[in-house]
């Protein structure tokens, strides 16, 4: 574990980029960017290449910066891939100074017990050891959703999630764990209480040299998860958007001291295939601005 990588993100000021859309949800991110389904059609192949160059534009463009950002999160094929002709991880690192973190979760099971967990993840080991040894990885990050309250559901999937992280930290790399609440919950805050007990649980378990991190939907109770903030086991706690629109997360997040922006369709909300370079640095600017002021409020 890079111990320069480890302070950025225990204490330096600024937020995660989430730049980890996977197979499933490319079409949705390709078209909120301005790129039809026609454009690319059956053609897989297309398709993660134009999701590429527009995670590309993201990275290189002038706005996109250590001095508001602090990691980014990777989809595996995004790691695969080069920027300017480096590794996605490297360019990110040694160019931006912006730590780099790896999706591995391979999307979710079906709904039960109004939970939906992880699916398996085949080859995992392997994954883990590629992204330490040969693509300079230094952290993973693993979603399952929470649909509503339920004790037995919730239960299994906290458990899921510290099993996965062990698993991850055993690696060498440091999880982010993210038990997502759906916001439309009708139980929301109640199923954040519950979650909040089981997280509990589990980190007082942990050995005291453990470091993992949470992402978690940004709680109904202002500052509900500020304990886990203050423990030395967790690096941070970030929050996703989930499905918030940009201005509603910032605001929603300012309630919560301390706690910062894990955001991914909120931060390329306005971005466009068809903009000017120009353009789109000045959208991509006041986006990364806006989430920043939101996560050191």
């Amino acid at each position: 574990m890079d111990t320069q990588q480890l302070e950025r993100m225990h204490t330096a000021p600024g937020f995660v980029a989430a730049l980890d859309q996977s197979g499933g949800s490319t079409p949705k991110a390709l078209r909120a960017y301005g790129i039809e389904e026609s454009a690319y059609g059956d053609d897989k192949d297309r398709m993660f290449d134009l999701v590429h160059e527009m995670r590309t534009r993201i990275i290189t463009s002038p706005a996109f910066t250590s001095e508001h950002i602090l990691a980014a999160i990777l989809f595996e094929m995004t790691m695969d891939r080069e920027v300017e002709g480096m590794p996605t991880a490297d360019f990110l690192w040694q160019r931006k100074g912006i730590v780099p973190f790896l999706k591995i979760d391979k999307g979710l099971a079906d709904e039960d017990n109004h939970v939906k967990v992880m699916k398996p993840i085949p080859g995992l080991d392997e994954l883990l050891h590629r992204a330490v040894e040969d693509k300079h990885i230094f952290g993973t990050k693993e979603r399952s959703v929470i649909v509503d309250y339920d004790e037995v559901g919730i239960g299994r999937i906290v458990d899921q999630q510290f099993e996965l992280g062990d698993q991850v930290r055993a690696a060498g790399l440091v999880p982010i764990l993210e038990p997502e609440v759906d916001i439309h919950a009708a139980r929301k805050q109640e199923a954040e209480e519950l979650l909040h007990r089981h997280i509990r649980e589990h980190i007082d378990a942990l050995d005291d040299d453990a470091q993992i991190m949470l992402k978690l939907t940004i709680p109904s109770q202002p500052d509900l998860y500020a304990d886990f903030i203050d423990d030395p086991r967790v690096v941070r706690v970030v929050a996703l958007s989930g499905g918030y629109s940009r201005e509603q997360a910032n605001e929603l997040l300012t309630q919560n001291h301390r706690l910062i922006a894990s955001f991914s369709r909120a931060l390329a909300e306005g971005l466009d295939a068809k903009q000017s370079d120009e353009e789109f640095n000045s959208t991509l600017e006041n986006s990364i601005d806006s989430i920043y002021q939101a996560s050191i409020a």
